[in-house]
């Protein structure tokens, strides 16, 4: 038995089962699109109740593909650093957020701006978020002093923190050893 026999996707889409496809299926996710936030909630919700899921921990994870071709009708696909060593392509980034035993709850399909923004790390400071970001090295240049000294709070064994603070941007910078 194949196995979109087994699915109830025929039913679902109002069409024999051989004549659902992969270029079908493709087509239905652009109708879908529109209403992506609304079934993310309704669908965190309804796992949420049918799984007793809490959600006080949500992990986001970034990747990045890569375009074959001029990539003419995604005005998203840019040409930038490529974790692939791709850098004649164009590419897009795509972000996962997760829960911690990793049911996917949302997904976004961005140009990579880099993840430290100003825009974005105001976001993540409203209404106190906690998060641990990644940064550029020229950063980290910039505290190496503050780094380099034995202050640091240990907050498991092999696990130390210290937070430092950036006065030009009025941001506070936490590393983790």
């Amino acid at each position: 038995m194949k196995i979109i026999e087994q699915l109830k996707l025929p039913d679902l889409l109002g069409v024999p089962a051989d004549r659902v496809d992969d270029n079908r299926l493709y087509r239905a996710l652009d109708e879908l699109l529109p209403h992506k936030e609304a079934l993310e909630i309704h669908l965190k919700n309804r796992m949420g109740e049918l799984f007793d899921i809490e959600y006080d921990l949500l992990l986001y994870d970034v990747t990045s593909t890569f375009f074959e071709g001029q990539c003419m009708s995604n005005p998203m696909a840019k040409r930038g650093y490529s974790r692939d060593q791709r850098g004649d392509c164009k590419q897009v980034c795509i972000a996962l957020v997760v829960t911690k035993c990793g049911i996917p709850l949302g997904y976004e399909v961005f140009m990579d701006r880099g993840m430290t923004s100003e825009d974005n790390l105001e976001f993540l400071r409203e209404e106190n978020r906690r998060y641990i970001i990644g940064t550029h090295k020229s950063l980290l240049k910039k505290f190496e002093q503050e780094l380099l000294k034995k202050d640091w709070n240990t907050i498991r064994d092999g696990i130390g923190v210290k937070l430092c603070k950036m006065q030009r941007m009025h941001s506070e910078f936490t590393s983790l050893t």
